[in-house]
């Protein structure tokens, strides 16, 4: 029977290896404390003793210098704080996805709602998309149709889709990048209650800024003597006379 295949084990930070202890080479090495302080040049065995007699070790951590650079460490920390450097750099690095969509200039309805389709998908996956246009024969002396096409696709889902490069004639095809929006990969209902959030605020943003002795009713009181204030008048039954 065949042994089965398996899986790749997921790989971990890469951390150049530095020699340690009895793995430096170099006879002499310029000797740095654990406190970064300079001790001088030290042949290697001296040097290893000096750090193991600080229960430490000595790592070799500038192997291109002349003689080479040799620190007093716990190598064990110093492994670990370079693993976590290169797990953390690994995690903040943003990864590009390249998705490509080839339409032809003459395509159908059909075919063009379906291709349309997965430049929607690969949007709202957060890649970017490379539509490309290809021109066979008499099509490539008509490129404004291919541009026209590009635009019009462009124009379909702008929603979730902008252009980062337009469109640019390569021969006997033509490419756009598209590239995702803030909205790509966001559900229709959360869009529209964010954007239902934003005028709520900016509608009570406006109330605030209103001056509250504009909204307020007019002060009769204030008015000068000669102005006689409305009165309200009684309203009486019909057919009914006042007495004199």
């Amino acid at each position: 029977m065949r042994p089965r295949r398996r899986a790749p084990e997921p790989a971990r930070p890469v951390v150049q290896q530095a020699r340690i202890n009895e793995g430096i080479r170099s006879q002499n090495v310029r000797l740095v404390d654990e406190d970064g302080a300079q001790i001088g040049i030290k042949s290697t065995k001296e040097a290893m003793e000096y750090a193991f007699s600080k229960n430490l070790d000595l790592v070799e951590v500038a192997a291109q210098a002349d003689p080479p650079v040799a620190r007093v460490m716990d190598y064990g920390k110093y492994r670990y704080e370079q693993e976590q450097k290169a797990k953390l750099a690994r995690k903040h690095q943003v990864q590009i996805n390249i998705k490509e969509i080839k339409l032809r200039p003459k395509i159908g309805i059909h075919d063009y709602n379906t291709k349309k389709g997965h430049v929607v998908r690969f949007l709202n996956q957060r890649a970017k998309v490379k539509v490309t246009i290809m021109f066979r024969g008499r099509e490539q002396y008509h490129p404004e149709r291919g541009r026209d096409l590009l635009m019009r696709l462009a124009e379909d889902v702008k929603e979730i889709g902008q252009i980062e490069s337009p469109p640019l004639q390569d021969g006997r095809n033509m490419v756009m990048v598209l590239g995702p929006t803030k909205n790509a990969g966001v559900a229709k209902d959360d869009a529209k209650a964010e954007d239902t959030q934003r005028s709520e605020e900016a509608v009570q943003d406006h109330r605030d800024g209103q001056d509250p002795a504009a909204a307020a009713p007019p002060d009769y009181a204030s008015r000068p003597p000669d102005q006689e204030q409305p009165r309200e008048t009684e309203a009486r039954p019909a057919g009914r006379a006042g007495r004199t």
